[in-house]
C-alpha cells in the first residue's frame, strides 16, 4: 500500500496473492466503507467510532476501562471471519497520520 496522493490509498496486489486474501481484503473494504457512512449519517461521531479508535489492540479490548460508544465486540470482531482468524496488534498508531 502507499498514499502517493493525499487523501487517498494505492493498492497494487500481486498476482501471488490468493483469491481468498483478495476476497478479505475487499471485504474489510467494504466493511470500513460501510463504517464511513455510518459516520456520515450521523449514527457515530466523527471523533468516537471504529475507524477513528482504530487499531483495537487486544489489551485496550480486555481492559475494564471501556469508553467507546461503540461495542467491544464489533471492535473486536468487525467481520464474522476474524473471530476464526484474528491477528492481534500489539501497539496502537504509529505515527497518527
Amino acid at each position: 500500500m502507499s498514499w502517493p496522493v493525499q487523501g487517498t490509498m494505492m493498492i497494487e496486489p500481486t498476482d501471488s496473492e490468493f483469491r481468498d486474501e483478495l476476497d478479505r481484503l475487499c471485504d474489510a473494504l467494504i466493511s470500513i466503507k460501510s463504517e464511513i457512512e455510518r459516520i456520515a449519517n450521523g449514527e457515530w461521531t466523527q471523533d468516537d467510532n471504529p475507524l477513528m479508535k482504530a487499531p483495537h489492540t487486544s489489551s485496550r479490548v480486555v481492559s475494564d476501562y471501556w469508553s467507546s460508544t461503540h461495542g467491544r465486540e464489533l471492535a473486536d470482531f468487525p467481520l464474522t471471519w476474524t473471530r476464526d482468524c484474528k491477528y492481534w496488534l500489539r501497539f496502537g498508531r504509529v505515527d497518527n497520520v
